[in-house]
């Protein structure tokens, strides 16, 4: 183990880390689990307020188990990456029916539930319990990939072999929460993506890439690769009730369990026979993989019925408790301002 390392780096946390924010207040392992997932691609400024709320909400791992995923979607509309509200709560449910409310202390057991990796068991274990496990999140991928001057992109499984061998070969026996909290604080505020403060790095005089000249240029991106396009049709329907007609997603897929406009491949497939729809501006959302261009079709519904399996008529009280993705909350918004619903 390089020790002047771990010994720099809380020296330089004691003093210069950060400390005021919310799941740094109370390090059980329930709060630091759910606010490790909540980061997961995600900036701590955007997490604040959806990790207060939903602390607010579900102070305890057996409460959020207890709850409905529609309510737990709802307080992570607009968070992203659904798929980590729905494995929290099914990790959840685990926990209080098998675990007896109990996270395990062991990165294997950790590991079982859904949606928690390595990285995140050990960040759960290190902050919470103190215990000798390295973790390996963006940021520290970015401050490892420096500082031992490793090559190639970070999400190819050998630069990840070699990032994980330094992570344990830098790990301290001791003061591992501290230690955890530092290296994630060196590499979201000092050792940042873009224009990195290195004259202020505790560990700047022993970073291969400072000695070398390569600050900016490592870690390497990931190799270019344009994103496919696809493009939906979604028919945005109301009443004079000023209810919505809105369907729940199926589980596996984009935007899975979250509650929407129905999507249609084309205008013919137009569910309101007596009228045809008005067709507004379309809305752009990029995913990790690919492009998606949405076409909105509004309609009002009378009297007749709509030709729709699936579905029913929500209010704006009701839609306020469930899940919705981004761009059908903009969509939404804008039926609220043109007062339509």
């Amino acid at each position: 183990m390089d020790s002047s390392f771990a010994t720099a780096l809380l020296s330089w946390g004691a003093t210069e880390g950060r400390s005021e924010l919310p799941w740094q207040q109370d390090k059980s392992p329930y709060r630091v689990w759910v606010s490790e997932i909540m980061l997961q691609q995600t900036r701590v400024e955007t997490v604040i307020p959806y990790f207060e709320r939903f602390m607010q909400a579900f102070p305890t791992v057996c409460e959020l188990s207890q709850a409905s995923q529609d309510s737990v979607l709802g307080l992570w509309s607009g968070l992203g990456y659904y798929a980590r509200a729905r494995n929290l709560h099914r990790a959840a449910e685990v926990i209080c029916q098998q675990w007896d409310g109990e996270m395990s202390r062991s990165r294997e057991a950790l590991e079982s539930l859904p949606g928690i990796g390595r990285s995140t068991a050990a960040a759960i274990l290190a902050i919470s319990y103190n215990q000798p496990e390295p973790i390996l999140d963006g940021n520290v991928k970015r401050v490892l990939s420096r500082y031992c001057g490793v090559e190639g992109w970070p999400g190819q499984s050998r630069v990840m072999k070699q990032l994980w061998s330094h992570a344990e070969r830098l790990m301290p026996q001791t003061e591992c929460g501290a230690y955890t909290q530092a290296i994630m604080d060196l590499g979201a505020t000092l050792c940042s993506r873009k224009q990195p403060n290195c004259s202020n790095c505790p560990v700047e005089s022993s970073c291969v890439a400072r000695e070398q000249g390569r600050v900016e240029e490592l870690p390497q991106a990931r190799p270019g690769k344009k994103l496919p396009e696809r493009t939906t049709y979604m028919a945005v329907l109301h009443n004079r009730q000023g209810e919505v007609w809105m369907e729940r997603r199926p589980e596996q897929g984009i935007w899975g369990g979250l509650w929407s406009f129905p999507e249609l491949d084309s205008v013919e497939q137009w569910p309101v026979q007596w009228s045809a729809p008005q067709q507004r501006e379309k809305i752009n959302h990029t995913f990790t993989h690919f492009k998606l261009e949405i076409t909105p079709l509004y309609g009002e519904v009378g009297p007749s019925a709509i030709a729709m399996e699936e579905g029913e008529w929500v209010t704006l009280a009701q839609l306020e408790q469930r899940g919705v993705a981004a761009p059908v909350s903009r969509l939404v918004q804008q039926m609220r301002k043109e007062q339509l619903i």
